[in-house]
């Protein structure tokens, strides 16, 4: 990845166009055509060798013969000639280039995309609509018109989607700061596009449309990274298996389930919209919205019936209305007529003139128990709507808190209404035809807003019971490959629930007393023991699902009923599966359900995102597709709080369903089973698939009554594996200071924001001027949720943890932290030590660790800044081999170390 280069597509100071004709049906025309239109101030250098000039601009017969090395190059050409074009573009310097060419033969297209990796050419496409940046004057595609010039981003992997959103944009007046076609994205990706955005000042938001994803966790990294700044709007095409596997192949990927998408992009702070229209809404809604501070919607109307209709739309879509107090109130009275709702919704009676509304919204707009209006009108012959949208348009830009509250207006109708919304568009102020449209784009940003808030929500720490033992784990799996594996023929092996049980003690999850036996005579013994009533299944490995064939009998009470169950099962299966291999029977000590909550919980692999955690109620589901579309989906590791969500949005979704007798259910305690899940997964990268099924939930009880778990070698399923790079618990170290006191060195986790404020809170006014170049107050929960929930792919902070005599874990004696470029050149650190532990070694301790970490990673250079008066951490990195650099006139002192050349 090298984000300098891309900055050649989106600000290029020259551009060669390759294949530029004046064939008004060719590529090359349109593109040389665009690129003049739009007004670009730099070369522009037409290739061919059919004309002399193209669009009366002196034309090149190859590229060997152009005058300057080009910044970019478009290519227009047939593909069998794009191989030679692209190593005449290397040989002349050119650093990247765009190919509208569609793919046709894979031979031709993959040597291309070789060959331009050997020669370091960026390239975007093939099959790409090319890209505009209006700002910069750059059109360098085959769109049928130019974009205008906007705050919001747009990158597509469709062509098609590009000039069906580009045409209604402009219709609406609505700009963009880049509109970016990926084509085939074999070579630049989201994930870059989103870090180069992420540094643009232009962009405000992004908007993409996805067919599929390759990186996954590079492209989570770079989602979440600009998700906490600015707002990313996702429309994902493929939400059914056909149209998954269409995507795939439109764009040459591999096709993940629509649901584990859905979960990646909450967890990543996105918001998904289905459709079009939502998609329309949504855009228009970002150009023109301000930030959601609440979820309180007024609305105001000159009819009843229209705003019924959008509380109606409100309701279902999970929204809130806001509550009139008796000051607002009081305030409505005295600018409406007697017999107006006296209630939200505001109908103020169909003779609405413009002052009423221009009233009434003043009103709204300064009280402090509403965060948005939605204002509605109706064609009437009593009231001018025209005039009446140029009076609500006055109103909000004379208003004081006009960057405060977001406005949404609905003006129904078409020839009648079409002139007034279009004072809105014109007023940068977002206008609906329909109550359900402007419900839906507010929901957008309260949906939005609710997925940042998940975000930043602080997980509650680690329960003192969850204790597990990893090393019984991974020997249990150890042993189970090696018995029971052949590494020759079969890659996998499948445990069942009485085998399954050691790795689950060994998580503290609770299971019920199983045992297996490989006769009646024996399971007859084998049940005095257990006691009953008893529960028996059929032991087969040619049998998953015991129950397609009736191979469970359940409240077995004594030795007679239990003799009679195994015949009558054995017969069944033989008669249903004569060739079915018997291997005897499991016996289980029966569980009272009738008062739980039963789920099934589930580790699944996707294809894209690797392991995922599903919780569903669906105890009959065989294959993937149908389990996942059944349940609700999470990527681990996941927490306390994640695991909250997960279990919520369950049954908000009704894939969990809890019935009356059941909710007595102790959620705590079921997210307490998923986080010992994740950290089971995590521990082992051997299961590749676990379902428990059922789980019963009980109060505080959550028991295991069926478990199977496949297991691989761990070649095949490595750590890398996860979309969301897991707590790096290698990275943990003892320590012993010199004064004595033990400390433990770690990766700070989410769990820490607690400790992180007293540690900050207690910090001398000294150390935090130092640190912060500044005196600043205490930082608030969402600064510190960004100090604490990091992303372990581009950042790491090491803290510093008094550990006491029982080995538990007190306060932070000090933090190091250091943020990587997207492209790993240099790391930026900041250090802080508490007052009382100054001088005992600690600093140069934590300072060697980054060191030895960021090196580990392959950055190239380590660098921070500190204040002049600042001696002592100068004095210290100058120690450990950073360079030291004194800025007088700026008052900091620069600190720089070549990490590739320090040892």
């Amino acid at each position: 990845m090298s984000l300098q280069l891309l900055k050649h597509f989106f600000n290029p100071q020259s551009i060669a166009v390759i294949g530029a004709s004046v064939n008004v049906k060719r590529a090359g025309y349109l593109v040389m055509n665009n690129l003049l239109a739009a007004g670009f101030n730099g070369p522009i250098m037409p290739v061919t060798p059919k004309y002399t000039s193209v669009h009366g601009v002196l034309a090149y017969k190859k590229v060997s013969d152009l005058p300057i090395v080009p910044n970019l190059a478009v290519i227009c050409t047939n593909e069998c000639r794009i191989p030679e074009i692209l190593l005449a573009l290397a040989e002349k310097g050119c650093p990247a280039a765009i190919i509208v060419t569609t793919e046709s033969d894979p031979a031709i297209s993959q040597s291309i995309y070789e060959i331009a990796a050997a020669n370091k050419i960026r390239l975007l496409g093939m099959s790409s609509l090319g890209i505009i940046n209006p700002h910069n004057l750059v059109n360098a595609s085959l769109a049928h018109c130019n974009a205008l010039p906007g705050n919001i981003a747009f990158i597509s992997q469709s062509a098609a989607v590009c000039t069906t959103v580009l045409d209604w944009a402009t219709s609406k007046g609505i700009g963009f700061s880049a509109f970016v076609s990926l084509g085939d994205a074999q070579d630049i990706s989201f994930a870059e596009l989103l870090d180069y955005l992420a540094r643009d000042s232009k962009t405000q938001s992004i908007l993409l449309y996805i067919d599929n994803i390759d990186n996954a966790r590079e492209f989570l990294s770079a989602a979440r990274a600009i998700s906490q700044h600015k707002t990313v709007l996702v429309i994902k095409s493929g939400s059914s298996v056909l149209g998954a596997k269409a995507a795939a192949l439109h764009t040459r990927g591999a096709y993940g389930h629509d649901s584990v998408y859905d979960a990646a992009f909450k967890r990543a702070g996105m918001l998904r919209v289905h459709d079009f229209h939502k998609l329309f809404a949504a855009v228009e809604t970002l150009a023109y919205s301000n930030y959601l501070h609440g979820e309180r919607l007024a609305i105001i109307s000159n009819g009843g019936g229209l705003g019924i209709l959008a509380v109606d739309n409100l309701v279902e879509e999970g929204g809130r209305l806001a509550e009139l107090d008796a000051l607002l109130m009081d305030k409505l009275n005295a600018c409406l007529p007697n017999n107006w709702s006296h209630n939200n919704p505001i109908d103020m009676i169909g003779d609405a003139d413009p002052k009423r509304y221009a009233t009434a919204l003043t009103h709204l707009m300064d009280s402090d128990k509403v965060d948005a209006v939605l204002i509605m009108h109706s064609p009437s012959a009593l009231s001018d709507s025209e005039e009446t949208a140029q009076a609500i348009v006055d109103a909000i830009s004379k208003h004081p808190k006009r960057k405060q509250i977001n406005i949404l207006t609905n003006w129904t109708g078409e020839a009648a209404a079409r002139p007034a919304r279009q004072i809105f568009a014109n007023a940068k102020i977002p206008t609906f035809r329909t109550p359900n449209g402007a419900i839906t784009a507010f929901m957008h940003l309260v949906q939005y807003r609710r997925n940042k808030k998940l975000l930043m929500e602080t997980p509650t720490s680690l329960p003192e019971h969850l204790i597990y033992d990893a090393q019984a784990a991974a020997e249990f799996i150890q042993q189970s490959l090696i018995e029971r594996g052949d590494f020759e023929l079969d890659k996998s092996v499948k445990l069942s629930t009485y085998c399954t049980k050691p790795l689950l003690d060994a998580y503290h999850l609770n299971t019920i007393n199983t045992d297996i036996a490989l006769d009646i005579g024996e399971a007859i013994e084998k049940a005095k023991i257990i006691g009953y009533p008893l529960a028996v299944k059929i032991n087969s490995p040619n049998i998953q699902f015991k129950s397609q064939v009736h191979g469970v009998m359940l409240n077995i009470n004594n030795a007679r009923e239990l003799d009679s169950a195994l015949t009558s099962i054995t017969k069944r299966v033989k008669a249903a599966l004569p060739d079915a291999e018997l291997t005897g029977f499991t016996l289980q000590k029966m569980v009272a359900s009738g008062l739980a909550l039963e789920l099934r919980v589930m580790i699944k692999q996707d294809a894209i995102f690797g392991p995922v955690i599903a919780i569903s109620q669906d105890s009959d589901g065989r294959d993937l597709q149908t389990t996942l579309e059944n349940a609700v989906v999470a990527l681990p590791p996941l927490n306390m709080a994640l695991a909250r969500y997960l279990v919520i949005q369950g049954i908000k979704d009704k894939k969990i369903k809890v019935k009356q007798h059941a909710k007595d259910f102790d959620m705590e305690a079921i997210c307490l089973m998923l986080t010992q899940l994740s950290q089971m997964l995590l521990d082992n990268p051997q299961i590749n698939d676990l379902d428990l099924n059922p789980v019963l939930v009980s109060g505080k009880n959550v028991t295991i009554v069926d478990s199977q778990v496949t297991l691989v070698p761990t070649e095949l399923n490595l750590p890398c594996r996860f979309a969301i790079s897991p707590y790096p618990k290698q990275l943990e170290e003892s320590i012993t200071l010199k004064n004595g006191i033990t400390v433990l060195l770690r990766p700070i986790i989410a769990e820490d924001e607690a400790r992180h404020h007293v540690f900050d809170n207690g910090l001398s006014k000294e150390d935090r001027y130092k640190r912060y170049f500044s005196q600043r107050g205490s930082m608030t929960h969402e600064e510190m949720a960004m100090l604490t929930q990091i992303d372990y792919e581009r950042e790491m902070a090491f803290i510093a943890v008094r550990i006491d005599q029982q080995n538990e874990e007190q306060e932070i004696l000090a933090i190091i932290r250091a943020s990587t470029d997207p492209d790993n050149i240099e790391a930026e650190f900041g250090m802080i030590v508490s007052a009382e532990l100054q001088g005992f070694g600690l600093g140069a301790i934590m300072l060697k660790k980054l060191i030895d970490y960021q090196q580990s990673k392959g950055t190239e250079y380590l660098a921070g800044m500190t204040m002049l008066s600042n001696t002592g951490m100068a004095m210290l990195a100058k120690k450990v081999g950073f360079s030291i650099e004194r800025d007088i006139e700026e008052g900091i002192i620069n600190m720089h170390m070549a990490l590739k050349k320090h040892h």
